[in-house]
């Protein structure tokens, strides 16, 4: 359905744009319906570029980014673009800037409706709204009518899923979706976008978070500084990392059983071991993948811009 080949992303910053910023580097993998991929980084490792350039809110520098077959950079015209966001849609982090505060927040539908079903009866619209809320799990007389600041942030965020319903979706991108939200309603969310799976919508799930990118994931992709660290099946991304970067990941991860002096104690030396070229010798930084097992791959584990790596000591 998607498939992102060899994309890139450079910047061009400092005085008058003389020096280059790669935000994103040769990054490559694919949603498939009915499929969650993680794209899963710290803050400035790309994942939310790599999500706008999916829905076409940023150029890309390299490669190639298509929809069922339609090159998304290649859309041109508003009509284009409308009929690509018909099936396409996002929702974001921080849910209060996606409405307008001196309005309902259910004015999202209305601008729906005018854009792409204005032959629709007011009877008809108003029980697909209501219809599209219930799959939310949202009552439809709690949240009509009501102003952004009325809502919590949970219902705010099934408001603009429930949107993105009445159109023809097949991918949901959900760009740090729950990381604004309390924990009583994450869960909520995250079972929300489980069902949906079920319903055979692929979605791109941006997060800095590995235990979520764990619970929901079907495919697990580890950024690190714009390129891919590791990726694959999420259960064999998690339980058998071969990247340094991943394996330091996950020793990172907070466990009840740890207080904070003992976790940071317990985290792996940063080796720079290479799972790419720990039985070749020194590599140059690139970043190629390797298929260590079926459909998991890893990365260089150079710095990307360079920079030499070393043999990883376990091979």
């Amino acid at each position: 359905m998607l498939r992102l080949d060899r994309v890139s992303k450079v910047y061009r910053v400092g005085s008058f744009g003389r020096e280059r910023l790669h935000a994103v580097r040769d990054v490559g993998f694919e949603v498939r319906s009915g499929q969650v991929v993680a794209l899963i980084g710290e803050s400035g490792s790309g994942k939310s570029t790599i999500g706008k350039m999916v829905l076409g809110l940023t150029s890309i520098t390299g490669g190639a980014i298509t929809f069922e077959g339609t090159d998304v950079a290649g859309l041109r015209g508003h009509r284009a673009h409308k009929e690509y966001y018909r099936r396409v849609q996002g929702v974001f982090q921080d849910p209060f800037s996606s409405f307008n505060p001196v309005f309902p927040a259910d004015r999202v539908f209305a601008l729906i409706r005018a854009e792409y079903f204005p032959e629709v009866g007011e009877a008809e619209w108003r029980r697909r709204i209501e219809e599209s809320l219930r799959v939310v799990r949202l009552d439809p007389a709690q949240v009509l009518g009501k102003y952004p600041h009325q809502l919590s942030g949970g219902q705010l965020q099934r408001i603009l899923i429930a949107r993105a319903l009445l159109l023809d979706i097949r991918l949901l991108v959900a760009d740090e979706v729950i990381s604004m939200l309390d924990a009583s309603t994450r869960i909520d969310v995250l079972n929300l976008l489980a069902d949906l799976k079920a319903r055979g919508m692929g979605i791109l799930f941006v997060t800095h978070d590995l235990s979520l990118g764990n619970y929901v994931s079907d495919t697990a992709v580890i950024l690190r500084r714009g390129a891919i660290a590791e990726s694959g099946p999420a259960d064999r991304v998690f339980t058998n990392p071969l990247h340094p970067y991943t394996r330091r990941l996950l020793s990172s991860v907070p466990r009840l059983h740890r207080t904070w002096a003992q976790a940071d104690a317990e985290l792996p030396a940063d080796d720079g071991g290479c799972p790419v070229h720990g039985r070749a010798g020194a590599g140059d930084g690139s970043a190629t993948l390797v298929e260590v097992e079926a459909g998991h791959f890893v990365g260089c584990a150079g710095d990307g811009e360079g920079g030499p790596c070393r043999p990883d000591p376990r091979a």
